[in-house]
């Protein structure tokens, strides 16, 4: 028999034991129902102060007498860490809507993206823990949801930085090693090579010649990537050089930039008409 304990900051505590079901996110008493066969006991958990853009239901955690299984539903980016005895003695995944994850036993960490809201407007990560333990007889589920309207606001969008503007095309640049699976790029691109990749994608790159003006532009995208919380240009006192790596990298996880952003350009560019291409997106 197993037994699963879900905390976080915030978050009020949970226990299921072999045969519970839990629906994680916004405002999961909404598509809350039992399951097909009738044979699992469904509950809810509401996470705090979570952000608009985080999905009513995120995620789905069903608890068998041997194996502990989560459902990802939600479209909010997240990743999925574990901790066990093994080689190298973790592992670490990018959740995405549809996926589906076998629970190791011992700690896994959810962390779910700007998925908090902060005081003051932005946005922080939220990490939810999950402790699977196996246990001599299955223990009785404990659970605390807060009541919630299940007609509330629907799921609004994330923040994102606005399409085709100059701080987009320095994110799609800063982002690229990760877009394309080459995140073994041994440096950050300097401001001499944005400026360089935004003009040869776009064949103007408005002032970003000027280097003050690529790093504006960058941490106009750290704000936006990591909530003023956590915007690593305010929480250290690095230079731009030192953190854009990071930045680069978390444009990619939260989706301010996507391949199929760096697609649209590359054609855009291969057609010659790199200036718009928003008229791919209408043929």
């Amino acid at each position: 028999m197993l037994r699963v304990r879900i905390r976080g900051a915030g978050v009020p505590p949970v226990v299921l034991g072999s045969g519970d079901r839990l629906l994680v996110g916004r405002a999961p008493d909404a598509a809350l129902t039992d399951d097909a066969e009738g044979q699992l006991r469904t509950t809810t958990l509401t996470l705090p102060r979570v952000a608009a853009h985080v999905s009513r239901v995120v995620g789905e955690v069903t608890v068998g007498d041997e194996v502990v299984r989560l459902r990802w539903h939600g479209s909010t980016t997240a990743q999925l860490s574990s901790l066990f005895d093994a080689p190298g003695g973790a592992r670490r995944v990018a959740l995405s809507h549809g996926m589906g994850a076998l629970l190791d036993e011992g700690e896994n960490q959810i962390l779910l993206l700007r998925g908090r809201e902060v005081d003051g407007g932005g946005f922080t990560d939220l990490v939810i823990v999950l402790d699977v333990e196996e246990v001599r007889a299955a223990a009785p589920p404990e659970s605390a949801s807060p009541a919630v309207d299940a007609d509330g606001d629907a799921t609004t969008k994330a923040p994102q930085l606005e399409r085709f503007s100059r701080e987009w095309y320095v994110a799609l640049a800063l982002a690229e090693p990760w877009l394309t699976g080459a995140d073994d790029y041994p440096r950050p691109a300097s401001n001499r090579e944005i400026y360089e990749r935004v003009l040869a994608l776009r064949g103007h790159a408005w002032n970003l010649e000027r280097p003050q003006r690529v790093d504006d532009a960058i941490r106009a995208v750290a704000r936006l990537a990591f909530g003023p919380a956590d915007d690593p240009f305010t929480a250290t006192a690095g230079r731009v050089q030192n953190v854009r790596f990071a930045v680069g990298r978390r444009a990619a996880e939260v989706r301010l930039v996507t391949t199929e952003d760096l697609d649209l350009v590359l054609a855009a560019q291969a057609s010659g008409d790199g200036l718009n291409p928003a008229r791919l997106l209408q043929a």
